[in-house]
């Protein structure tokens, strides 16, 4: 009887990026789907790496956190209706604010065990389109009237159809154990770390800055594609300053003292796709691709933001990373000295701020903050929840590739539920 040898593990680089400019909810993209902005980006990465060929890519992974039940099969839908290889295998995945990193995860595991060649993954979302539910009381009223076994019964029951059975279930950015959004639980998170308003606008406004710069000298030209009449993040405010933030009003913990989140230090609902193309070295060099980067190490985590230690800052919601990144970093035997970018997804400047003192107080070298987040993040470029983490390693593995030689980044994306998910990239 034959037995299977464990593959050898190979080595995942990351190729390249695709993404469409980001644009605030009820904007430019308002009546763009899922599937529409995640094809564009899809399409765009075809174009860009020569991707037309039957079999040129191996498989295709991605998600989006608000979607239709029309968006049912969504990474699949994509491909048939984009130009890549209709015969690519796609999946959905779905982990909030981490989907796209999670994908990106996904991907490369298979890459490195050798089950497929080259891989595309990240993620899509809209909130300008998110799905409104039929009220849950004229649900019940209609699958009564499906049940009925006559036109009597059928009648009879969709008489009980009241004018307030016509108000949909619309979305809300809340958490189903805690009835709270994500900026309350990151209010919380703020005073229990001390986090200040003025250090949240500062960071807020390098952000915008940052990624300013990053556009005039041309860093994101090969990873952004114009899409409905947007070449760039719709978000992004060059001219901010923390003169300029520092008159906005909080609206978040506006329940609490002096409450220090605004719509300036916090994240806007935004629409937008982001992808990367991953692959492993044989097939870069069949293709006289250079890799960008190299993955080399990745973790989740979970707090507990319902039972655990919330009051004292430890298990807030978008906290995770703080718990992920030293048992990562442990394992790959790295400290925070051996990076020389560090990229934290602004879900909210106060929870960028809590997370590195976190992180500090479970024994990690204080962070550089000339190297983190150099090019912006989140706050400038918006938060389409599925498509950060794509936009994050094609943004970071560039970053890495235009430096004079090797380098290594750090990734951390929190996300709603009380998750987290990180990853090392490294260019030798």
């Amino acid at each position: 009887m034959s037995t299977l040898k464990p593959a050898a593990v190979r080595r995942v680089a990351v190729i390249g990026g695709s993404r469409i400019p980001f644009a605030r909810s009820d904007g430019p993209y308002a009546t763009a789907s899922n599937q529409e902005m995640l094809g564009a980006a899809l399409d765009g990465l075809v174009e860009r790496y020569g991707l037309h060929a039957p079999g040129a890519v191996g498989e295709f992974v991605a998600g989006a956190v608000l979607k239709h039940s029309r968006d049912f099969n969504l990474a699949r839908e994509t491909v048939l209706g984009s130009r890549l290889d209709a015969r690519t295998p796609a999946y959905d995945i779905q982990q909030a604010c981490g989907t796209g990193l999670q994908a990106v995860v996904a991907a490369a595991n298979k890459i490195a065990l050798g089950q497929t060649e080259s891989a595309v993954a990240g993620g899509a979302d809209t909130a300008s389109d998110a799905p409104l539910g039929v009220n849950d009381a004229l649900r019940k009223v209609l699958l009564e009237a499906r049940r009925a076994k006559s036109p009597g019964a059928r009648l009879r029951a969709l008489a009980k159809v009241r004018p307030r059975h016509l108000v949909p279930d619309i979305p809300r950015n809340a958490e189903p154990r805690t009835g709270l959004s994500m900026g309350e639980h990151a209010a919380v998170t703020a005073r229990a770390w001390g986090v200040t308003r003025e250090a949240q606008d500062e960071l807020a406004a390098a952000s915008h800055q940052r990624l300013a710069a990053a556009y005039k000298r041309g860093l994101l030209q090969d990873l952004v594609v114009p899409f409905r009449g947007l070449a760039r993040d719709q978000n992004l405010r060059p001219g901010s300053s923390t003169e300029k933030l520092a008159a906005l009003k909080p609206v978040f913990g506006l329940d609490l003292p002096e409450p220090t989140m605004t719509a300036g230090n916090s994240t806007p609902l935004t629409d937008g796709a982001a992808l990367v193309l991953l692959a492993s070295e044989e097939w870069a060099a069949e293709r006289g691709l250079e890799p960008l980067a190299y993955l080399s190490a990745y973790e989740t985590a979970a707090v507990d933001f319902v039972h655990g230690d919330v009051a004292d800052g430890e298990d807030g919601l978008l906290m995770a990373p703080a718990y992920a990144v030293p048992r990562m970093l442990e394992r790959a035997g790295l400290g925070m000295a051996d990076f020389d970018l560090i990229e934290v997804h602004e879900a909210f400047a106060s929870q960028v701020l809590a997370t590195l003192a976190a992180w500090e107080k479970r024994g990690l070298a204080p962070v550089d903050r000339s190297r983190l987040n150099v090019a912006g993040s989140s706050l400038a470029t918006g938060h389409p929840f599925a498509a950060t983490g794509a936009r994050i390693v094609a943004t970071l593995a560039k970053l890495l590739a235009e430096r004079d030689g090797p380098g290594r980044g750090l990734i951390s994306v929190c996300a709603a539920g009380g998750q987290g998910v990180t990853a090392v990239l490294e260019r030798p």
